[in-house]
């Protein structure tokens, strides 16, 4: 089959389109899929510059969210069949191989049904973003009916989902996007109060939204100072989640205000093995494709691009102000 490979770690040329052997069904519970569209992430681009994150994983196959269809199936597997319509997020670690790819084996219960009404494209942006948001709103930080929320950067890949999730929630929310052109866009996912922060200091603009008090939930996608300043942001025993590591922080203020900071990263189950958080995962895709199945729920896609232009793919996911998503057609 064609897939992408990266032999050494470095910038976007390291990804190699080139011929490698077919993934064999090697355990009874696996199946096979033929991948039409894989989703790009950050965390892709991470990998490829940095390396893999298990020992001795080079050569690797990067990607962790696809789409497609299963082509075989094995011994122990009784309710998935060939011919189903699948998504999943799963491999590019390092460790399984990724989804920049046309083919990839996967445990049956990790490739989630994927209803008629989704398509390909849509299917495969959705996984990491949608596991990221759902877990960031509602596990970490128990978000509920008419809370406030603060989302920064609504319009990229976390953060346009997470306006829906919220708003399905019933949440009152904030948001901050980068420039006027995404006015529109995240006013149409959800979004009560929408912070131009190249116009508006953005904690000033929450303060005033909240009559001073700040906002009782504050999801940080954008880390260093945005996470340090957001605590000011946020009420009094409030909740504050990063999908990033601040680095050295002074925690004084957030101590004062009685936060409960948590970190969100959703790898964490396939790089300590977690079968029960996997599981977890696995039955949001479920809630999440009957939403998308409904029009409830919606992931943008910027741009599709064939598996060859990968280079292409990171070059333009590096460089930042995306609206939505990229994805890979093999």
């Amino acid at each position: 089959m064609r897939a992408v490979r990266v032999h050494e770690p470095g910038g976007p040329e390291q990804l190699r389109y080139e011929e490698v052997p077919d993934p064999l069904i090697e355990r009874p519970g696996q199946v096979k899929v033929a991948i039409r569209a894989a989703g790009v992430n950050p965390v892709d681009t991470k990998v490829r510059a940095r390396g893999p994150m298990f020992a001795e994983g080079l050569p690797f196959i990067p990607g962790c969210d696809a789409a497609g269809e299963i082509v075989e199936v094995g011994s122990e597997v009784t309710d998935r069949a060939v011919g189903d319509r699948v998504f999943f997020c799963y491999g590019g670690l390092g460790s399984a191989p990724g989804t920049y790819a046309e083919f990839a084996v996967v445990d049956a219960e990790r490739a989630r049904p994927l209803p008629d009404a989704v398509d390909f494209n849509t299917a495969a942006a959705a996984p990491l973003v949608a596991i990221t948001a759902w877990e960031s709103l509602f596990d970490r930080a128990r978000l509920q009916p008419d809370q406030t929320l603060l989302v920064h950067a609504g319009a990229g890949g976390v953060g346009h989902v997470a306006l829906q999730l919220a708003h399905l929630q019933g949440a009152r929310i904030a948001t901050t996007v980068g420039s006027r052109n995404r006015l529109g866009f995240v006013g149409g996912l959800g979004a009560d109060e929408i912070i131009v922060y190249t116009e508006r200091d953005f904690v000033d603009a929450t303060l005033a939204w909240t009559d001073g008090r700040g906002v009782e939930v504050a999801l940080d996608t954008v880390g260093g100072a945005t996470w340090r300043r957001t605590v000011e942001a946020v009420a009094h025993y409030g909740d504050l989640v990063t999908l990033l590591n601040p680095g050295q922080v002074d925690l004084t203020e957030a101590r004062t205000r009685n936060l409960r900071l948590s970190f969100e990263l959703m790898l964490t189950p396939q790089l300590r093995g977690l079968a029960e958080a996997l599981d977890h995962q696995g039955e949001i895709l479920d809630q999440c494709a009957r939403w998308l199945a409904r029009g409830e729920l919606r992931v943008a896609v910027e741009e599709t691009l064939a598996l060859e232009q990968v280079v292409e793919a990171h070059r333009r996911l590096e460089a930042g102000g995306m609206q939505g998503k990229v994805v890979l057609r093999p």
